[in-house]
C-alpha cells in the first residue's frame, strides 16, 4: 500500500502543476494547487485521526510518511486541540481541490473525470490505511469517512452530469458549481506553524511541522463581489421560519435605510442603538441571522467592514489577574467595524465568585462598546431566561441592549424544510416511502421535545441528515454495483433507523 500510495501521490503532485500551468488555481488561496493538496491531504488525516478522540503513533507515522514530515504525537495532539477541524471545514477544503481536477477534467474532454475520479480513489485509500493500520475498524473515523467521502463523490457525480447537458458548453474553471449559488470555494484555514531558526546555531528548532512552501501571488487574487442589500435581505428572508425575527430586523433595517436618507440630506438623526439580545434555544439560526445582519449593516452603510466576529465566554475570560481585559480588548479590535456575536453571553455573569474574572470582560465590554460606537454592533446570545440574569447583572447592560429579538423553536414542517434543504444541496434525492418517514419522525421528536434534554433544533436536521448518509453508506457498500442513482438516493431503508438524542 504505501508505495502505491505514495506513487499516486506524486502523480497527483505532477498534475497539480500541470493545472496551475494551464492558469489554474485555488480560489481564495495564495497556495499553489500543489502546496494546497498536500495542505488538503494533509488536514484529512489530521481530521480522521482526531474523529475518535484518540491519536495513535502509527497514526503519525503514516501522516510522516506519506507528507515526509517530522511530526511527534505531542505536537499532533495539541495542534489538533486547538484546531478541531469540523466535517464541514474538511468538506471544503478537499472540495477546493477537487473542483480543479473536475474542471481539468471537463477542459481535457475526460467525461468519465478520470482524473477527479483519482483524487477520491486516492482519499479513499488513504483514509482506508488510516483507520485500520491496527486492523480494527473504530466506528467513529469509519462515519467520519463514510460520510465525507460520501458527500465529496456526490457533488463529483452532479457536477460532471451539469456539464454533459450543456452539451461542450464551456464551464468558468473557478465558478462555484452550477445550480448551487450558496457553494463557494472557502480559503482554507492557516497552515501549521513553519520550524523557526535557531539564530545561535543556524539549524532549526525542534517545531517538528514544515512550513508549506507558498509562492508569492503574480497577481493580486480576486476578491468575491459583495453581496448587494436587495440580495442579502432575499436571503435573510428565504431563511426556513423565524417570521417574528425577520419581521423585527425588516422594521429595523426600513428605520436605518430612512436613516441614511436624512444623513443624505443633511437632515439631523436621532441616534439608533443597533446592540441587540438574541435569545432562544439552540439550533434556532442565531449565529447564521448575525452573520447577514453584519453584511446588511456594511451594506447601510453602518459598518465599513460587515465582517462577523464569534466568540464565546472562553475567547473573553482568562485565568489570571489583569489579563481579562487585555484578552477581550483584543477581541473587541477584531471586531472593529463589524459585528461582534457572544454566544452563551450569560456565562460572563454566571459566576460572580472573587475568582472569576467574567465581570473584567463586560465592563470592558461596555466601555468599548460606548468608545466605537460608531463603527461597532454587539450581539449577545442565549438562552431567553438566563440573557434576562445576564441583563441584570450590570446596570449598564440593559441601556446598552436595549433591543431583543427572540428566536422561537422550529416547528415540524420547518425542520423537514430544513433537512430537504441540506438534501437538496448536498445532491440527494429521497423516496417517498423516505419522506413519509422522516415526516413522522420531526412530527414526533416535536412533539416531545420537553421531554427531550438534546432537543436541538435545525441541529437536529443537520444530525439526523448525517446519520442518514451513515446509513446509506452502510446499505450501498453491499451492493455489487452502484449506479449514479444509487448515490443519490436515500431510502426508507436509510431513514428509519436514525436516531437522535
Amino acid at each position: 500500500m504505501r508505495n502505491t500510495r505514495n506513487d499516486t501521490l506524486q502523480y497527483i503532485y505532477t498534475l497539480c502543476n500541470r493545472y496551475e500551468q494551464q492558469g489554474m488555481r485555488i480560489k481564495g488561496s495564495h497556495m499553489s494547487v500543489r502546496d494546497y493538496a498536500q495542505f488538503a491531504i494533509m488536514k484529512f488525516m489530521l481530521y480522521l485521526a482526531d474523529s475518535d478522540r484518540n491519536i495513535r503513533d502509527a497514526e503519525v507515522d503514516i501522516i510522516n510518511d506519506c507528507l515526509g514530515f517530522s511530526l511527534t504525537r505531542d505536537y499532533v495532539v495539541r495542534f489538533v486541540e486547538e484546531h478541531r477541524i469540523s466535517g464541514d471545514a474538511i468538506f471544503d477544503t478537499i472540495l477546493s481541490l477537487l473542483t480543479v481536477f473536475i474542471n481539468a477534467d471537463i477542459q481535457n474532454d475526460a467525461a468519465d473525470g478520470s482524473t477527479s475520479l483519482m483524487l477520491l480513489e486516492f482519499f479513499d485509500e488513504l483514509g482506508l490505511e488510516f483507520i485500520t493500520h491496527d486492523g480494527k475498524y473504530d466506528d467513529r473515523q469509519t462515519k467520519a469517512m463514510a460520510v465525507l467521502m460520501l458527500r465529496l463523490k456526490n457533488y463529483r457525480s452532479a457536477y460532471l452530469r451539469s456539464w454533459k447537458k450543456l452539451k461542450h458548453e464551456r464551464i468558468d474553471p473557478f465558478a462555484p458549481m452550477m445550480n448551487d449559488p450558496e457553494l463557494r470555494m472557502e480559503t482554507p484555514a492557516s497552515a501549521p506553524p513553519a520550524p523557526a531558526a535557531d539564530s545561535s546555531s543556524g539549524e532549526q528548532t525542534a517545531d517538528p511541522i514544515p512550513k508549506l512552501k507558498q509562492e508569492e501571488p503574480t497577481e493580486k487574487p480576486e476578491e468575491a463581489p459583495e453581496e448587494d442589500l436587495e440580495a442579502l435581505l432575499e436571503n435573510l428572508n428565504s431563511l426556513t421560519g423565524l417570521s417574528r425575527v425577520k419581521e423585527d430586523l425588516t422594521s429595523l433595517i426600513n428605520l436605518l435605510k430612512v436613516h441614511k436618507m436624512r444623513a443624505d440630506r443633511g437632515l439631523p438623526q436621532a441616534s439608533v442603538s443597533l446592540h441587540m439580545i438574541f435569545s432562544g434555544n439552540p439550533g434556532t439560526g442565531k449565529t447564521t441571522v448575525a452573520r447577514l445582519l453584519s453584511k446588511i449593516y456594511k451594506q447601510l452603510g453602518v459598518l465599513s467592514k460587515g465582517h462577523l466576529v464569534e466568540v464565546d465566554r472562553s475567547g473573553l475570560v482568562s485565568g489570571y489577574v489583569g489579563q481579562t481585559a487585555i484578552k477581550t480588548k483584543k477581541v473587541i479590535d477584531s471586531a472593529i467595524g463589524g459585528l461582534l456575536f457572544i454566544d452563551e453571553a450569560y456565562a460572563l455573569t454566571a459566576n460572580t465568585g472573587s475568582n472569576d474574572f467574567g465581570t473584567e470582560a463586560v465592563n470592558t465590554l461596555l466601555k468599548a462598546m460606548e468608545d466605537n460606537r460608531e463603527d461597532l454592533v454587539v450581539i449577545c446570545a442565549g438562552y431567553t431566561d438566563l440573557m434576562e440574569q445576564f441583563l441584570d447583572s450590570n446596570p449598564g447592560l440593559r441601556s446598552r441592549f436595549n433591543k431583543q429579538i427572540l428566536f422561537e423553536d422550529y416547528t415540524a414542517e420547518e425542520l423537514v424544510d430544513i433537512f430537504m434543504g441540506i438534501c437538496e444541496k448536498s445532491f440527494f434525492e429521497l423516496t417517498d416511502e423516505a419522506r413519509a418517514v422522516v415526516d413522522q419522525f420531526f412530527a414526533d421528536r416535536v412533539s416531545r421535545k420537553t421531554e427531550l434534554p438534546g432537543f436541538a433544533n435545525g441541529r437536529d436536521a443537520r444530525n439526523y441528515f448525517e446519520k442518514t448518509l451513515t446509513y446509506q453508506a452502510n446499505r450501498l457498500a453491499t451492493m455489487v454495483s452502484v449506479t449514479d442513482k444509487d448515490l443519490v438516493t436515500i431510502t426508507k431503508e436509510d431513514v428509519e433507523k436514525v436516531e437522535l438524542f
